[in-house]
């Protein structure tokens, strides 16, 4: 049956009796990448509200880690990749050279990742009666000095790092960084999970006002609800930031990672087949404060990414209607 609707579309899109919009509503579900952290998942379903809400099209999600999205991607075996922090890794480099993959628009401006520590490790905080364990903490190299203050609980010899889940480009990166900063045999490299797995150990390390050293990034929940200190690292280096996405570099330099751009990736398909969802997905502009709160009260309520994304759209109509034709945004009101 759905071969013959699809048949049927078809021959009424050659003799232009419908839209190519029209026709694309007959075709499969338009795949979202299933992302795991709270930004990216929060972006999927903002952007999924607006595409069947406001254009008509169904859409369904794939999970998958960071890198295997990026290639299901370039396949076409998924369609939209909600937060993309595109140029990072060789697999999305590679399909973006090749013309498989394009990333639109400029989604969250200053967006940032790299490592930190609570700031009353470095401060202290008299309130809670926290000593300072790091007070000339500054910069990755210093970490050397403090490998007993971040002691892992099952090689006391040894600090812990927390790294990005595996499968995740950033886990790659830290890891080759470990080694760039002389740090990989005073520190074990724990991978945590998954993203909510690493928030869970954080957090209960805060609230404990224990030492904590991890590797982070904003937009995120947590920036907003304590106080942390990014350590320093050398400027960034493309030359560097090479060696740091290559795992099998057995040299790799030191480096602040790539500064940010996050973008919506999408499929060459997709691109010649939606051109109206391309245009939106360019225009989209989430200021990054009002995101952090978001997703501080889709933590603090354990909301659901969908719900916290009708909520966002409920509370929020000046930031994403100017994204879209009038006639669609009202669509999308109408349908939240």
């Amino acid at each position: 049956m759905n071969r013959l609707i699809s048949l049927v579309g078809s021959v009424l899109l050659t003799l232009g009796l419908i839209s190519p919009s029209h026709a694309a509503n007959t075709s499969k579900p338009i795949l979202f990448g299933d992302i795991t952290w709270e930004s990216g998942s929060l972006t999927t379903e903002i952007l999924r509200l607006i595409v069947e809400k406001g254009y008509g099209y169904s859409t369904d999600t794939l999970p998958g880690s960071t890198v295997s999205m990026e290639v299901a991607l370039a396949r076409n075996d998924i369609q939209v990749i909600g937060e993309e922090w595109a140029g990072r890794s060789p697999a999305w480099i590679r399909a973006e050279q090749a013309g498989q993959v394009f990333a639109l628009g400029d989604t969250v401006k200053n967006a940032d990742e790299g490592w930190y520590v609570p700031e009353y490790v470095i401060k202290g905080d008299a309130g809670r009666g926290i000593e300072a364990l790091a007070p000339d903490l500054r910069s990755v190299t210093d970490l050397k000095r403090y490998a007993k203050v971040f002691s892992d609980p099952e090689a006391p010899a040894k600090g812990r790092f927390l790294n990005s889940p595996s499968g995740w480009t950033s886990e790659t990166v830290n890891s080759q960084k470990l080694k760039a900063y002389g740090l990989d045999d005073l520190y074990v490299n724990f991978r945590s999970g998954s993203g909510a797995a690493l928030d869970a150990e954080i957090t209960s390390s805060i609230r404990r006002g224990k030492p904590v050293l991890f590797y982070y990034w904003s937009p995120t929940p947590l920036m907003g609800r304590f106080a942390l200190v990014r350590l320093e690292e050398p400027p960034f280096s493309e030359q560097a930031w090479k060696t740091l996405t290559d795992a099998s570099n057995p040299s790799p330099q030191g480096s602040r990672s790539l500064p940010a751009k996050l973008s919506i990736g999408v499929s060459a398909a997709f691109k010649q087949q939606y051109p109206d969802l391309v245009e939106c997905f360019a225009k989209v502009d989430l200021p990054i404060d009002t995101l952090n709160k978001t997703l501080a009260h889709m933590s603090e309520r354990r909301q659901s990414p969908r719900d916290a994304a009708v909520a966002f759209m409920k509370d929020h109509p000046d930031v994403w209607k100017a994204w879209l034709p009038a006639e669609v945004a009202g669509k999308v009101e109408d349908g939240l």
